[in-house]
């Protein structure tokens, strides 16, 4: 049988999902992986340089799909950040649900220890770059450093809800992982609330006012 000609990214990493569900393992080689799937051993290594590099690929696949879908809605662009980023949960988690089955197998050993696994590294770089892309609204203090501090603690702690929302759907077992959803209603709810900065605007414009009050009474 002539091999697969014009082998895509994609095609790999949906063959290398179904050769680990098929077989609940990682493929012995990469030549064995390309002879049983049918295509040149070259192919693979055009796109991946190694089974972990695929393995990253897949969960940065999940978050590319999910923006694409995004895109394509015509009420997307108009949202705020809050709604942009509950619209991003929605998608992605509808992505992982279709998914489903390679998911849990590649994190259910490790669900506990999410933050520190290898295959979510390019989707923890791709979904900390769209957080930044947000803009979402964080108190200006004037300090580069600061302000430097203060992005990258948004970012990783946005990363860590992520985790955290991951690890409940793989443990929900709600119809149409209908708790999921309310968690993640929940949950991008108050982390909003917690950062909104507008209160504590109020309170640092209050205490100027009494500061200068207090200095021009002297």
């Amino acid at each position: 049988m002539a091999k697969k000609k014009n082998i895509t990214e994609n095609d790999i990493i949906s063959w290398y999902m179904e050769y680990v569900l098929d077989h609940n393992k990682q493929p012995s080689s990469v030549y064995s992986f390309a002879k049983e799937c049918n295509f040149e051993e070259a192919a693979f290594y055009k796109y991946f340089g190694s089974f972990e590099a695929v393995e990253k690929g897949i969960f940065n696949a999940f978050f590319n799909n999910t923006l694409i879908l995004l895109e394509k809605s015509e009420d997307y662009d108009s949202f705020d950040a809050r709604n942009k980023l509950l619209s991003f949960y929605y998608t992605f988690f509808e992505n992982l649900t279709a998914n489903r089955s390679y998911v849990v197998y590649a994190l259910e050993g490790n669900k506990n220890q999410l933050k520190s696994l290898q295959a979510l590294t390019e989707l923890k770089k791709s979904f900390s770059g769209y957080i930044e892309s947000l803009n979402i609204e964080t108190l200006d203090l004037k300090e580069e450093r600061l302000e430097k501090l203060q992005n990258r603690g948004l970012k990783e702690s946005a990363w860590f809800q992520l985790l955290v929302t991951m690890k409940f759907w793989m443990d929900d077992t709600s119809t149409s992982f209908e708790k999921t959803d309310i968690f993640i209603e929940k949950s991008v709810k108050a982390s909003f609330d917690l950062i909104d900065t507008t209160p504590l605007k109020s309170i640092i414009d209050f205490g100027k006012f009494l500061f200068k009050e207090k200095m021009q009474s002297k």
